[in-house]
């Protein structure tokens, strides 16, 4: 139960606005300025802006353990058990032999575009989170086999998840905004991967390739749990490795046509096989699975013993401490932002412009991204907004998937400080907030543009 129900936000827009501009300003002069840890930085700046907003004070605990569990129960299994398999993988010689297979196939000059495909193929039906964490251990290792710094290889695949779960059902975002306008999900995944593919093409991977020859970091240690371990002489085939990142993904997948099954009436939902099975492809229990057979796989049947094992599991979450601490304290600062109405005050401020729909939308998921953080949250919230017009406007099918898609256009653009995702693809890629910004944040804008420009064309065109 949300606790902030019980109380009603007397400030008006401005003064919340206001307030909002000045956390974040003081946010970023704490960490880039005086070098405070970003952890204790997110956990000062959330409360005093819990006060600032006039939260009560018997509930201003509540709202910070509420925003940063909640995302926390979303990230922390996923980064836990992904850095063990990919500890394991890499130890195993899995990731190099698969890297080699790729650069074979595609060639060195090639390897970014290859690796951001295979996101965009595996992003379909994979929250980005998981993605990008299964992904990872195989950029770095073509990352330290090629050169160039890992911006050059990871903003690549970090867009690719991210276009794909922000545009392309079955996302929660584009599917929820989508029932909300009746919208025909079928014809949204049609338009939606018309924007992402070209989308990605020109923010993700061209972006990518030009500000990884300007700013080279060096490739993180994080997913291995320290420095590159030796590896068996004779690894592991690059078909097994790829069996092993496909198993979650494939399990993950299975459990999206299940519920998209249950949407379209084709199985019951209240059948106990289906609940089962829901739970069984739920990403950590996936996840979960991939380790245990990963563990046997390049563990036991290769000769390591179970204390080898548990090692290898025990170097691998060390490293990712911090970065899902970190995460959830973004997640706690975007949910004070949201318990303090700041995102409602700023759509509320845009919904009075007089503005095309297809505008209006975009603009209004823009100012609850900035506001709040969460892209999904920005995405249904700024549909539930404009679902009474909508729904009065008599538009066509394509103006109505094309107002979905600008509302996911929205939804994506400005990541900061206030973002989970924000944290999570700085930390695992080594950036501090400064370079983040100038990187992860610009691209996530400049994906927000470009899709809202398609989308207004496609409108346009209807």
């Amino acid at each position: 139960m949300d606790t902030t129900d019980a109380w009603t936000q007397t400030l008006g827009a401005g003064p919340l606005l206001g307030i909002a501009a000045a956390a974040i300003a003081l946010l970023l002069f704490l960490i880039i300025k005086l070098r405070v840890h970003a952890l204790l930085a997110l956990v000062t700046i959330s409360l005093l802006t819990a006060f600032a907003t006039g939260i009560p004070a018997g509930q201003v605990v509540d709202t910070l353990t509420q925003g940063f569990g909640s995302t926390l129960g979303g990230v922390a299994l996923l980064v836990g058990l992904g850095a063990i398999l990919g500890r394991l993988v890499e130890v195993s010689g899995g990731a190099q032999a698969l890297a080699d297979a790729l650069i074979r196939r595609f060639g060195e000059q090639r390897a970014p575009l290859a690796l951001g495909v295979a996101s965009l193929l595996f992003g379909f039906p994979i929250f980005f989170d998981a993605g990008l964490v299964v992904m990872l251990p195989i950029v770095f290792t073509v990352a330290r086999r090629l050169g160039g710094g890992i911006l050059r290889y990871g903003l690549p695949v970090a867009g690719a998840f991210s276009v794909m779960h922000i545009f392309v059902p079955p996302h929660p975002g584009p599917v929820a905004a989508s029932e909300l306008l009746g919208a025909e999900v079928g014809l949204v995944v049609l338009l939606g991967l018309l924007i992402a593919i070209p989308t990605w093409y020109v923010t993700s991977y061209l972006f990518g390739l030009w500000v990884g020859k300007r700013i080279v970091l060096p490739v993180p240690d994080i997913l291995t749990g320290g420095p590159q371990a030796e590896h068996d002489e004779n690894p592991p085939r690059p078909g097994t490795v790829i069996a092993l990142l496909l198993l979650p993904l494939a399990m993950i997948f299975a459990n999206t046509g299940l519920d998209t099954a249950r949407v379209i009436g084709w199985v019951d939902g209240d059948a106990g096989w289906y609940q089962v099975a829901r739970a069984l492809g739920s990403t950590p229990i996936a996840l979960l699975v991939a380790v245990f057979v990963a563990s046997y796989v390049l563990g036991t049947r290769r000769g390591r013993g179970r204390d080898v094992v548990e090692k290898l599991t025990d170097s691998a979450l060390g490293p990712v401490a911090a970065i899902i601490l970190i995460t959830g304290a973004g997640g706690m600062f975007g949910g004070v932002l949201r318990a303090g109405g700041i995102g409602d005050a700023l759509s509320d401020t845009l919904s009075d412009l007089g503005l095309p729909v297809v505008v209006a939308a975009y603009l209004i998921a823009t100012a609850l991204r900035i506001a709040q953080g969460s892209a999904t949250v920005a995405l249904t919230t700024a549909a539930g907004l404009l679902q009474p017009v909508v729904m009065s406007g008599g538009f066509n099918s394509v103006e109505v998937a094309a107002i979905v898609l600008s509302l996911a256009a929205g939804s994506v653009t400005a990541s900061h400080v206030n973002d989970s995702g924000f944290w999570l693809v700085g930390r695992f890629l080594g950036m501090d907030v400064k370079t983040t910004l100038m990187t992860w944040t610009v691209m996530q804008t400049t994906i927000g543009l470009m899709g809202f420009t398609l989308a207004t064309g496609i409108y346009a065109l209807a």
